[in-house]
């Protein structure tokens, strides 16, 4: 398929990829082009920026989670109807799972066959930023450095000096993006406050990063190089349909507090015959009518512990639901007994709290028994991404999954709950399982 497509990269985090990436989809779709926005790697946060800027879904593309054979038909499905697609990586260029580039950014271009625009932090430099690039430009062959923008750069003069010294390194510089602190968006202990707990301010944040970019940037010359990639042969990613099945409905926590979440699992669950509705346990006091199947995902719980708490009726709903539960990080604080003390659902024995300890990493997990989700034996690719820990913590050797070093969650027939997110496009199944346990004649009395 032709899908004129670009990644932006950086030579680490903090140099400005989102600002840049979210900038470059608001102003292209001000333009009127239909923009497809991709992340690589498992973010949750910055896609929702993403999806604010373009007008759809943000997706992520991650060989890790979905394997690298998938990379390709999710992005064709993802870019499906789209003028454009950009793509903000992950960290560094070239930072992947240990000391390889494996679900690196570089990974991804390079699957994508599509040019690379490096987002540079131009301050405190000025010639060196050539020597920098350069190291970049060459040190991978296989990827197209198609082009810079400058960041955060300070004066008329300063960026004189940047071009001058990247125009004799022969590396075209596409951008210069000034030091703005309008464009500041804010962050907590596991990044940027996701845009659905800041929806007016983020629309008109994006919306200033959009004109940033479009005044900063040479918009003609990043669309020329991105319809230079070339044909990307694949078939897109379809999930596998199964006749509609008018008693599945699946209840998704959404809101504020449940943002964690990838725009294919429910394209799955729909697939697979089920009816979607987004439940908010901070305002719902009730499942959806006919609730068959629960899935709460990942989120900040923790920032709204109180007022889940205080969700009375909710709680006890989902404390005594006779139907299969699919929980991940933010999801299984909720089904604990407490969360920084104050009273949860209840359904799992324990207690969670905030700690000053980031845990984070890919994890390669074998599953040790059969659940909602899980068969035994079972391998899994997923991730994990929080700041709380739970008492008493589980030992890997009960963990309903297990991997070199640890192990973490709990299963059951109808229950599977832990620290470790996943992707459902790389577990095969996995929507068919949880619906298939809906329909277990205890579930459906």
């Amino acid at each position: 398929m032709v899908i004129p497509r670009i990644v932006v990269a950086a030579p680490s985090s903090g140099a400005g990829k989102t600002t840049v990436a979210t900038g470059l989809m608001a102003a292209l779709r001000s333009r009127g082009m239909a923009v497809s926005p991709h992340k690589v790697g498992p973010d949750y946060i910055d896609p929702g920026y993403h999806a604010l800027a373009a007008g759809r879904p943000g997706r992520n593309l991650d060989p890790w989670l979905t394997g690298e054979d998938q990379v390709v038909p999710l992005f064709l499905h993802g870019a499906a109807g789209g003028d454009i697609a950009v793509v903000e990586g992950v960290m560094g260029l070239f930072d992947g799972v240990g000391a390889s580039d494996l679900a690196s950014t570089a990974h991804v271009a390079r699957l994508l066959s599509a040019p690379v625009v490096l987002v540079v932090d131009a301050s405190r430099q000025s010639g060196s930023v050539a020597a920098l690039v350069h190291g970049f430009a060459t040190f991978d062959p296989r990827v197209r450095l198609g082009g810079v923008v400058l960041n955060r750069v300070g004066s008329d003069r300063h960026e004189e000096l940047c071009r001058s010294a990247l125009a004799a390194a022969g590396v075209p510089v596409l951008g210069a993006l000034r030091r703005d602190e309008a464009v500041f968006t804010p962050s907590r202990h596991l990044g940027l406050v996701p845009a659905a707990e800041r929806e007016a301010e983020a629309v008109a944040g994006v919306r200033r990063l959009g004109a940033l970019v479009a005044r900063s940037c040479d918009l003609d010359a990043l669309v020329a190089l991105a319809r230079s990639a070339p044909v990307l042969p694949g078939v897109p990613w379809e999930p596998p349909a199964a006749p509609p099945d008018p008693h599945a409905v699946v209840a998704v926590a959404g809101g504020a507090a449940f943002t964690f979440g990838y725009a294919e699992h429910a394209e799955l669950l729909r697939a697979a015959g089920a009816r979607v509705a987004v439940v908010d346990p901070l305002r719902d006091e009730a499942l959806p009518e006919g609730t068959t199947a629960l899935v709460l995902g990942g989120g900040f719980p923790e920032a709204y512990a109180d007022e889940l708490s205080a969700n009375e009726p909710l709680r006890r709903q989902v404390a005594a639901f006779p139907g299969p539960i699919a929980a991940e990080c933010g999801g299984l604080l909720y089904l604990g007994e407490e969360l920084d003390g104050r009273p949860m659902c209840g359904r799992l024995p324990v207690r969670a709290r905030m700690t000053g300890r980031l845990t984070l990493g890919y994890r390669a997990a074998v599953a040790t028994a059969d659940s909602a989700l899980t068969r035994t034996g079972e391998r899994f690719h997923g991730h994990e991404f929080h700041r709380t820990a739970v008492e008493p913590a589980r030992d890997p050797a009960a963990a309903l999954f297990r991997w070199d070093g640890g192990g973490d969650g709990f299963g059951g027939p109808l229950l599977t709950a832990s620290y470790l997110h996943l992707h459902w496009a790389g577990a095969p199944g996995t929507a068919q399982r949880l619906l298939s346990s809906s329909r277990s004649p205890s579930v459906r009395r």
